[in-house]
């Protein structure tokens, strides 16, 4: 057992850092809310709409991950690795940073049809947000939650996976049936950006299995 960790033991732990988790993932779930509210939308002017609230949403997570890193550099003793506290909050940013990116997309690209798995992929994207929100609360207690944030990440990577299979489905059905080269430039773009929301979504609870580990 090094140093560190030994200290641990004896040194009361920076609990300042958990207000400041917990308000991340509700600003993440937030952002997902918005998105699944503008992919039921086919109206130009709800998506630049809606596409302001989460840029505003990605601003305030944007000062959470700021208020975090500060956090980090001020304390001496933090509930789990500074490392993982780095990668957990830069892997929410990361989620939030992309829905804000697909938004935006939509709302530039203009795509003529909003493909109907685009709502069924945002609708993944928000339940892998609510598992994540699950797995952060349970982090205040790590050791007595331990199998609640288990299930939760379970669940996450079960979405994921789902999340997949529908992206290669509708890739593969975009290629087949669309013959405008510029839609199916746009809607492939949207496709491997919501994708690309759950894997990091992964990302986070991969993170969160590896703080289970190490607090074992």
């Amino acid at each position: 057992m090094n140093i560190d960790k030994i200290l641990k033991f004896f040194v009361p732990k920076d609990h300042s850092f958990y207000p400041l988790f917990e308000e991340d993932a509700r600003n993440l779930v937030k952002a997902t809310e918005l998105l699944k509210l503008l992919m039921s939308s086919s109206d130009q002017e709800d998506h630049e709409r809606i596409y302001k609230e989460i840029k505003d949403v990605e601003h305030i997570g944007d000062q959470i991950t700021d208020k975090t890193y500060m956090q980090l550099n001020k304390s001496f003793i933090t509930p789990f690795d500074r490392e993982d506290i780095h990668e957990l909050t830069a892997h929410i940013d990361d989620v939030v940073d992309s829905i804000n990116g697909v938004s935006r997309r939509i709302c530039l690209y203009k795509p003529k049809h909003l493909m109907p798995v685009y709502k069924e992929m945002s609708e993944m994207i928000y339940e892998a947000a609510k598992e994540i929100e699950i797995c952060i609360h349970c982090l205040n207690d790590a050791a007595a939650n331990k199998d609640e944030i288990s299930k939760a990440c379970s669940n996450v990577t079960r979405i994921e996976h789902k999340a997949d299979e529908y992206y290669y489905v509708a890739v593969a059905e975009l290629f087949d049936k669309e013959k405008d080269a510029a839609e199916l430039l746009k809607n492939n773009k949207i496709l491997e950006i919501l994708e690309r929301c759950v894997d990091e979504e992964e990302d986070v609870t991969d993170t969160i299995k590896a703080i289970l580990i190490k607090m074992a």
